[in-house]
């Protein structure tokens, strides 16, 4: 059994528009092992969910690989990527968007077990899915309710019942838990992690918190403008914060200590156009270090140890620079 069950490499997506071409995802690689959590980090726009529905076949990638056990999915028909749906499920950001409001809530959850022909009879279909609702902390009673009877942490709920229903190997978490109360988030991120505990999953997580994604994730990458800046296990990460953007991006978590005063990274400057994007390192224009050699020419991810990547010019610098 391959030990990556995910491997991207060099993957790309570009779209048309009428001022040019827009370049969601430039040249991204990154693998996940069999049984952990990815961290996918970055801002609004940055191609975070793009790349999760390009793992899921939704979008056609422009060029590059994604293979999932040894299988290059880019290279699948469609009969083939629906057939690998039952391997790869997702859990959407908005569990009210995400729901058909005409359908109940049995009805949501037993929907993929229908369509990939999992159960013959009504009763087999009623107990699947009131187990189901057992697993992911959902009262059987709402089982004939509608999704805007329930609210936002049930609603989420009844996303991962349906993800779970065809017992996939492999789920995209789609920022599952930005639409919740902060109270809400604890109870369904613990959720996924006894459900990746009890059933082997994998996950990638697609996040713009890095407070949520430390303590949830095995290995975190950070993504700007559609590009991978920096990439590595979770707590070396933290505690050795190479690129600006992501010395940035931690400096904003809040500090729950009134007397602790925080040292914010105040980004400053034009935001790159990802719309044909000159040459270079992207982040240049806001970054507090840019220097020459930081465009013309685009950087590629250097190793400095301990499997930690990063993108930057001045990286040996600011490995000694302390937030």
């Amino acid at each position: 059994m391959v030990d990556n069950i995910l491997e991207v490499r060099n993957l790309k997506k570009h779209f048309k528009s009428k001022n040019g071409t827009l370049h969601a995802v430039d040249d991204v690689s990154f693998s996940i092992k069999r049984g952990q959590t990815l961290g996918l980090v970055g801002e609004s726009g940055c191609g975070k969910s793009t790349i999760g529905r390009l793992i899921l076949g939704l979008h056609q990638a422009t060029s590059g690989e994604i293979l999932f056990n040894g299988q290059d999915i880019c290279k699948m028909n469609k009969a083939q990527i629906h057939n690998l749906r039952k391997e790869l499920q997702i859990i959407f950001q908005d569990p009210f968007a995400s729901l058909n409001p005409r359908m109940t809530i049995g009805e949501i959850i037993g929907e993929p077990l229908l369509i990939y022909k999992k159960v013959k009879r009504r009763a087999e279909l009623d107990s699947e899915v009131r187990r189901l609702m057992d697993v992911v902390g959902l009262s059987k009673r709402f089982i004939n309710s509608y999704p805007h009877e329930l609210d936002g942490g049930r609603r989420q709920r009844v996303g991962i019942a349906r993800a779970l229903s065809l017992n996939p190997q492999f789920i995209v978490c789609d920022e599952p838990v930005s639409s919740l109360d902060v109270s809400i988030q604890a109870q369904v991120l613990n959720l996924l992690k006894d459900l990746q505990a009890e059933y082997g999953l994998t996950y990638l997580f697609i996040t713009h918190d890095l407070s949520v994604v430390k303590y949830f994730s095995d290995k975190i990458a950070v993504m700007y403008l559609g590009q991978l800046v920096e990439g590595a296990e979770s707590d070396e990460l933290f505690k050795k914060t190479i690129h600006p953007y992501t010395q940035a991006l931690l400096s904003a978590i809040p500090v729950p200590n009134i007397h602790q005063k925080m040292k914010r990274v105040k980004l400053i400057g034009e935001i790159t156009s990802p719309i044909n994007p000159e040459p270079g390192c992207r982040f240049a224009k806001r970054c507090l270090y840019a220097q020459e050699k930081c465009v013309g020419q685009d950087l590629e991810l250097k190793d400095f140890g301990n499997s930690h990547f990063c993108s930057c010019t001045r990286a040996d610098e600011l490995l000694n620079v302390t937030l």
